[in-house]
């Protein structure tokens, strides 16, 4: 006498406890990305098609949304600017200020600051996003 079950044996793979580590990973990705940079400045900035990389030792200007200066993450005064841009420029023979402006200041914003470089004689080069 030959049995015969009534359904075929088919292979099942428990999923249920990957939407519990997928949450885990993404939750870790998440605070771990955010500490990894705690001190940048948040901008926007402008879109460029092509980029430029600098090898030389560099000064960052920044300026964000709400008009205020910082040079390497330290804020300056818009009107001590000039002054503290040829302080640290003092010892260095090619003097390079890569500008992080806010997209949404005006032209005049950044024509001010690259005449303050100008009359310092110090290459000003600004930074995109791509």
């Amino acid at each position: 006498m030959k049995l015969r079950r009534k359904q075929k044996f088919a292979a099942e793979v428990a999923t249920s406890s990957l939407n519990d580590i997928m949450f885990f990973l993404l939750l870790f990705f998440l605070i771990i990305s955010t500490v990894a940079n705690p001190n940048v400045i948040k901008l926007m900035l402008p879109k460029a098609s092509s980029s430029q990389q600098l090898s030389k030792k560099q000064v960052t200007l920044s300026v964000d949304d709400k008009k205020q200066y910082f040079i390497d993450k330290k804020p300056v005064d818009p009107a001590n600017l000039e002054l503290e841009l040829k302080t640290i420029m003092a010892g260095i023979a090619e003097p390079t200020v890569v500008v992080r402006f806010d997209k949404t200041l005006t032209v005049q914003d950044l024509v001010d600051v690259l005449q303050t470089g100008a009359k310092l004689n110090i290459k000003m080069v600004m930074a995109t996003s791509k």
